[in-house]
């Protein structure tokens, strides 16, 4: 049996009673909506140019509005959903732009992620909020790198959004995108390469990093494992 949370849902579906009742039902229950009315996981990134956060429902994305925010970036992906159809119809009500990005929170990033993301911070209007489901690990990621793309920070202090304050847990699966980044810290130290240089970033990226050996290589602890996938239930 499909659980509602893996069914197809459709922009027509969506459009019905019954569909809209649904996307509530997902947003709210499926998705743990109603816990992060408890638990508020929203941070500046740079205060008055971008934000990072949970997934936000329909009254959350009109504060957003009413603070200014232009761009929204979804990096849960397009696959069909409540929470997705619901924040695709706010963003067109509010004239916010959704861009749709998908980052992944167990795997190493992948080389197209890593260029793509320099790309998309490179062609938004700000200001800008960027969510996931909880705002922990691809938040953290993406926030990472806009630091380091965009403000210049170095990439050691940029990756500090990576952490505990924010829900990150390094010792679970989510642990593979820190340690994937200390290959390059490694790496720069030994090279003496300055922190801030995106441009020999991305070249070990294209000519040393290899995302499916990270990922292979990366122990995660039992009780990491058991916070993240069973406790947490980290997506």
């Amino acid at each position: 049996m499909v659980s509602e949370a893996g069914k197809e849902f459709s922009r027509e579906q969506f459009q019905t009673p019954a569909g809209r009742r649904r996307a509530w039902r997902n947003l709210i229950l499926t998705d743990h909506g109603i816990l992060r009315s408890f638990y508020d996981n929203t941070h500046a990134v740079v205060e008055g140019r971008m934000w990072r956060t949970y997934q936000p429902g329909p009254k959350r994305l009109y504060r957003w509005k009413q603070k200014g925010i232009k761009t929204v970036i979804n990096l849960r992906g397009s696959k069909p959903s409540g929470f997705l159809r619901l924040e695709e119809e706010a963003c067109e009500k509010l004239g916010l732009h959704l861009e749709t990005f998908r980052a992944y929170s167990r795997d190493a990033p992948s080389i197209e992620i890593l260029h793509s993301a320099r790309a998309l911070f490179e062609r938004i209007e700000y200001p800008a909020i960027m969510h996931c489901k909880s705002g922990a690990d691809r938040a953290g990621l993406m926030s990472a790198l806009y630091l380091f793309y965009q403000e210049g920070t170095a990439l050691d202090e940029a990756l500090q959004q990576l952490s505990l304050r924010y829900g990150h847990v390094r010792h679970g699966k989510t642990g593979v995108i820190d340690y994937a980044f200390q290959l390059y810290l490694s790496y720069a130290n030994e090279n003496r390469i300055a922190l801030n240089d995106c441009d020999a970033f991305l070249d070990w990226v294209d000519t040393r990093y290899d995302p499916v050996k990270t990922k292979n290589d990366f122990q995660s602890t039992w009780w990491g494992t058991l916070l993240t996938e069973r406790i947490l239930r980290r997506e």
